[in-house]
């Protein structure tokens, strides 16, 4: 049995995030960053989103990384390094295990506790994979520890996860993983543009599932800066924007309130908005011209039957 090696890379502390949360809560439009949705508690209600039928993007995933595995092994290898970005559950990269057959599993998430516990339980399913744990804000910095196997590295970064980010941090990350893959690749699922009753559905579903992970972020904030959001002061809202091909999260003070935390406050007019996240939707050409000018080069790309989503191989 493996003894998980575990390390913390640059600010994943409540100290380090207070400057964070504080400017934006104080620009002129607040916002908080989409990061602070996975606390342990929003890490589990997130869990809960991708089992509702409506929130199609995990299950189409799932589907396509089960049916053209051995595509996938082809193109990607076997054996080689699994570095999974935002591992949380830790369950996409081990429906790839017997796929790829690993020899290390480095999963990196910015909710370390919630990610502790799974890769404990994976470990001892599968002892021969030597796994780390790697708690790191990566939407600020991508940094590999030099303990991380350097040999066939693949990247794994799945969910669309990378629709949270505007396109020039999106560029940024892209940019750093392939730096960072060593002549590897990187294996990525993506969103594609759909119509708009399909997106409101996902991302307002009727059991309010996503509404409950929305208004959560307050909870989360309210630990890391010690303020006084009221959740019920809050509604879920969720806007599709054609012009920037996105989905975009807020939250919407009910009445005219006041927030305040240690020698601050911010006021909020009754149908202000709080910014919470973005959820970019690609097309095929618009994804491959972000890879190209993160310096990828050739890819493979896999879709399902009504072309909802992609899973990219990059390298």
């Amino acid at each position: 049995m493996h003894h998980i090696d575990t390390y913390e890379v640059g600010a994943t502390s409540h100290q380090g995030f207070v400057p964070e949360i504080e400017t934006g809560l104080l620009a002129t439009t607040a916002s908080i960053s989409p990061k602070f949705l996975y606390d342990p508690l929003g890490s589990n209600l997130f869990a809960a989103i991708t089992l509702l039928p409506e929130y199609y993007p995990t299950k189409t995933e799932k589907d396509i990384l089960f049916e053209y595995q051995d595509q996938i092994a082809n193109a990607v290898g076997v054996g080689g390094t699994l570095i999974d970005l935002g591992a949380g559950n830790c369950q996409k990269a081990e429906s790839l295990f017997n796929a790829l057959k690993p020899t290390d599993y480095i999963a990196i998430d910015f909710s370390t506790e919630f990610l502790h516990e799974a890769i404990k339980n994976l470990q001892a399913q599968y002892p021969h994979i030597h796994m780390q744990a790697i708690g790191m804000d990566f939407s600020q910095e991508l940094v590999i520890p030099k303990a991380v196997n350097t040999s066939q590295r693949t990247f794994f970064y799945p969910g669309s996860s990378i629709g949270n980010f505007v396109g020039s941090q999106a560029l940024k990350l892209l940019s750093q993983i392939k730096e960072q893959a060593l002549g590897g690749g990187l294996l990525m699922g993506v969103d594609l543009m759909k119509e708009d009753s399909v997106l409101m559905a996902a991302y307002d579903d009727p059991l309010k599932l996503t509404a409950a992970f929305n208004l959560n972020i307050l909870r989360s904030v309210n630990a890391h800066l010690g303020c006084d959001f009221k959740v019920d002061q809050f509604r879920h809202v969720v806007k599709i924007n054609h012009a920037l091909n996105r989905v975009e999260l807020y939250l919407e003070a009910l009445e005219d309130l006041t927030v305040s935390w240690s020698g601050n406050s911010r006021t909020f007019k009754r149908g202000e908005l709080i910014h919470t996240e973005y959820s970019h939707k690609y097309t095929i050409a618009s994804i491959q011209e972000l890879l190209k000018n993160a310096g990828f080069t050739t890819s493979q790309i896999w879709t399902d039957p009504k072309n909802y989503f992609a899973v990219i191989y990059a390298r």
